[in-house]
């Protein structure tokens, strides 16, 4: 594949602190269009990611998954031209958005149809994850390779995809379990996939999910239970 069409969608919910800094610093050069999704903001978030020339849409039902399965109908839908790969990025500055290049290089080059970026074999500044996330997601990745016999290391949210692979996936997930989901499913349809190491910094603001006992306790039950409801 040469010179994908690359659309980078970004769930975002009162980052109005980090989101432009996000699509800032998305290198235009390899990416068609940023479509940040609004998942039903109290704060500036939309004024701030379209101010650097991102789309803006609104997903009015909070949760993870609703605010992509925005993104995925904004591209089968609305956006008139065509798409080849897209990619998921968080909107709180976590992640390095130049980093988009290594994700998409193993679709570029036929190898893999989804990237997934990990932080565990990544660089990760220190207080970046929390214990919980760092165990959640050892516990996760362990029951698929038992379960499912692929090895990941990470359920990272920053990850690239075909296009036409995320359509047939047929995604679900409505909340936390979104990226489980799609790892899962991949490896039942058996498509080509990659990791490559990511650098993950500590975000600007209050995480809504691993900042919070509850947020932590409510995506840990939803992965897992995605993890055994593909059986």
């Amino acid at each position: 594949m040469t010179n994908p069409i690359v659309v980078v969608l970004i769930p975002a919910f009162n980052e109005e602190n980090a989101v432009g800094k996000v699509v800032a610093d998305i290198p235009k050069r390899l990416v068609d269009e940023v479509v940040v999704i609004n998942n039903n903001s109290t704060d500036k978030t939309s004024e701030a990611a379209a101010k650097e020339g991102a789309t803006v849409l609104f997903e009015p039902i909070k949760g993870y998954g609703n605010a992509c399965l925005k993104g995925i109908e904004y591209l089968q839908n609305s956006r008139k031209e065509k798409t080849d790969i897209v990619v998921f990025l968080d909107a709180d500055y976590s992640d390095y958005p130049e980093e988009i290049e290594q994700l998409i290089e193993p679709i570029m080059a036929n190898r893999a149809k989804m990237v997934i970026g990990s932080r565990a074999l990544g660089q990760r500044e220190s207080g970046s994850m929390t214990f919980p996330q760092i165990f959640g997601n050892w516990l996760a990745t362990t029951l698929i390779r038992i379960i499912y016999g692929a090895s990941f290391t990470d359920l990272g949210p920053f990850r690239a995809i075909d296009y036409q692979t995320l359509l047939d996936l047929n995604m679900q997930d409505k909340t936390y379990g979104w990226t489980v989901e799609m790892q899962v499913k991949a490896v039942k349809q058996k498509v080509p996939f990659e990791e490559v190491p990511v650098k993950y910094r500590n975000r600007i603001g209050f995480s809504k999910i691993s900042g919070t006992v509850k947020g932590t306790v409510l995506a840990g039950y939803k992965i897992i239970t995605t993890i055994f409801k593909y059986l």
